[in-house]
């Protein structure tokens, strides 16, 4: 038989003579392991094991049972020691995360303790918007924080761990973990933020190049000028207040960071000392035996939620912190607890990309961050600030340290110097917020569309579309799409008109695993018209999504909802106050016939579900399994958490 000869790469070519350089024996390490009569005749096997181990990979063999501290990270890509990519990683985010890894393992060894690492790398949700990779983000979470509490258990001497991490998904997946491993110390190092160009557009606006060029606003030119500068440094996450940013935020507030960890800019002096005395702290935590329980407390939790409200965070939030108190052993925030908190808070923070001015997070930074927030917070007494936090002491003494700290000092006259901004332009006193029409965060709704809730960032409304009253109305068409793709080809088709609802149905977790929907939000804002189209849906938004946006809407459309039963001729009826953090969207008319709410929802009950109403085919079924056991654990509003309880109350029936 002739055979062809292979065309490209040859599996069978001539090997590199190297290859047959083979060792079959190797002397060992140089050395006796520390044992004693009572570790042989005591310890489990592993214990001893890992000695043997320890030394195989070059460890002291005098220190090979030194006190052990692990550090777990979402590190992701492979650098050269000059910073060069060998292997690129999903985002900035994970990037340089690897340096914060040294750091603390270098002085953890410092210590006189064995630092050991391991990782879990996580996704981008920018490079998966409108993609089928968005399938898998919110569901990672929940894989990701089993996977690091496994790494976390696989190493029985640990001591304590430090978990470090940056973005959207994977910086609440390592909160989760840590928060769950209450019996050990843990403590949170954020990934920090990357720079915005000194000219250009920041990572949040860069994702809207194809509508705009799509409507002829910018050039082919401009587009492949303004994408190549978005991300200005190579680590960090986005410099906007999304998601990522607002989880670093959460877990300072939470207790679980040092102060004046989030937002740290990557890559430079003061983020790389964050990982340093995190290593410190983490000894210090051990050395008192304070565990995350002592941390993490029902009152750590509504301290957190009333850092959220004060900044303007980002809606995916509701998902995460619920998850992490879930995670703790503690209660679950409610929608009423959600709502009483960002009832009394008042917005303090003018960022990107709420504003009213847009500055990048590492101005927030600069400014204060969340110590600085929370100092003005403490005067409200709108904080307990008995809780303690891992730099050993109490929120109250974290504070009276900052207030007088040279680093606030410093940092606040860097950024007046750097950048020519007032500190309280940026972090902003209560009276002067208020003065600027600062508005607060989040507005929960009910009605005959979302029986059991929906939420909207009422303070990323266009202040032109609220009232003098405080309250945002609009009445309009239900423009109804059950996919993301054909909602999209609306937009950029120029079918979306001035007044519309855009109803966005079918996409919650059953759907498409509750897909984040930045790239409609996006593209909406750049029409002319955006601020006078509003968007509904099941499924959950981006941190920098702007406009009458309500999302998490229950239950979803393809759990029997009243969103899945909508049509074309409906007429959709929105109302968010945005002083009590309440408002209402309701199903009003179809055509000449109008409903008063009890009719509508009778209405909407005789309907059958639409006939194009169905999960997408491509959602994998690792997709689907999370989507019934996060339904079973209590849904959206429980924060899509793996309850066990609840599953196996499920499976019992």
């Amino acid at each position: 038989m002739t055979v062809e000869p292979r065309r490209g790469f040859d599996p069978f070519a001539p090997a590199d003579t190297d290859v047959y350089e083979i060792r079959t024996a190797a002397d060992g390490p140089v050395g006796s392991l520390p044992l004693t009569d009572q570790l042989l005749r005591e310890s489990p096997s592993g214990d001893l094991f890992g000695l043997s181990q320890n030394v195989g990979m070059g460890w002291s063999a005098a220190a090979a049972a030194d006190r052990q501290v692990l550090i777990l990270s979402t590190q992701g890509g492979v650098r050269a020691p000059d910073g060069a990519p060998i292997a690129l990683g999903y985002h900035t985010g994970h990037w340089e995360i690897g340096l914060l890894v040294q750091a603390a393992a270098e002085e953890l060894r410092r210590l006189g303790t064995i630092p050991f690492a391991g990782f879990c790398s996580d996704p981008c949700d920018g490079r998966t918007q409108g993609t089928v990779g968005m399938f898998d983000s919110l569901p990672y979470r929940n894989d990701a924080a089993i996977v690091l509490r496994r790494l976390a258990r696989s190493l029985p001497l640990r001591a304590g761990v430090v978990g470090i991490a940056t973005c959207d998904k994977g910086l609440p997946a390592m909160t989760m973990a840590v928060a769950g491993l209450t019996d050990l110390p843990g403590i949170i190092v954020p990934g920090g933020v990357t720079l915005p160009p000194k000219e250009g557009e920041d990572a949040g606006t860069i994702q809207t190049i194809g509508v705009r060029y799509a409507h002829g606003r910018i050039t082919l030119e401009e587009a492949a000028d303004l994408g190549c500068r978005a991300c200005a440094s190579p680590g960090g996450g986005c410099q906007f207040l999304g998601t990522a940013a607002t989880a670093q935020v959460v877990a300072e507030a939470l207790g679980l960071t040092l102060p004046h960890a989030a937002l740290a800019p990557s890559g430079q002096p003061v983020w790389r000392d964050l990982a340093v005395r995190s290593a410190r702290a983490v000894v210090a935590l051990a050395a008192t035996g304070t565990t995350t329980r002592d941390i993490l407390t029902p009152a750590s939790v509504a301290n957190a939620m009333t850092v959220h409200a004060a900044f303007g965070g980002s809606t995916n939030l509701l998902l995460h912190l619920p998850a992490i108190a879930h995670a703790a052993g503690l209660a679950q925030p409610s929608v009423d607890d959600w709502i009483a908190i960002n009832r009394r808070t008042p917005r303090l923070v003018s960022v990107l990309p709420n504003g009213p001015v847009h500055h990048p997070t590492v101005r927030v930074f600069l400014a204060g961050g969340v110590p600085e927030v929370m100092l003005h917070l403490d005067r409200l007494g709108l904080l307990d600030t008995s809780v303690m936090t891992v730099s050993g002491g109490t929120l109250a003494e974290q504070l009276a340290w900052w207030e007088a700290s040279e680093r606030r000092e410093r940092f606040r006259a860097i950024l007046r110097a750097a950048d020519g901004v007032d500190p309280d332009d940026v972090i902003m006193p209560p009276a002067a917020a208020a003065a600027g029409g600062l508005r607060g965060t989040m507005a929960f709704l009910r009605g005959s569309l979302a029986p059991e809730g929906a939420i909207v960032k009422a303070t990323a409304i266009d202040p032109r579309a609220v009232g003098g009253d405080g309250v945002y109305r609009h009445t309009g068409p239900a423009r109804v799409f059950t996919s993301e793709r054909a909602a999209m080809a609306a937009i950029k088709q120029g079918s979306i008109r001035d007044g519309d609802v855009l109803v966005l149905a079918g996409v919650g977790p059953m759907g498409t695993g509750m897909e984040e929907t930045y790239q409609v939000t996006g593209a909406l804002k750049q029409l002319p018209i955006a601020s006078r189209v509003a968007v509904i849906t099941d499924a959950r938004f981006s941190g920098v999504s702007t406009g009458a946006c309500i999302g998490h809407v229950s239950p979803e459309a393809l759990a029997g909802g009243p969103l899945g039963k909508l049509v074309e001729g409906d007429v959709i009826e929105i109302e968010i106050d945005t002083k009590s953090a309440t408002g209402s969207v309701d199903l009003v008319a179809h055509g000449a016939k109008h409903f008063t709410p009890a009719a509508a929802a009778a209405e909407l009950a005789s309907r059958p579900p639409r006939p194009d109403l169905a999960a997408d085919p491509r959602l994998p079924a690792d997709t689907r399994l999370w989507a019934l056991l996060q339904e079973a654990g209590g849904g959206v509003w429980a924060g899509c958490v793996y309850d066990e309880q609840k599953i196996a109350s499920r499976l019992r029936r």
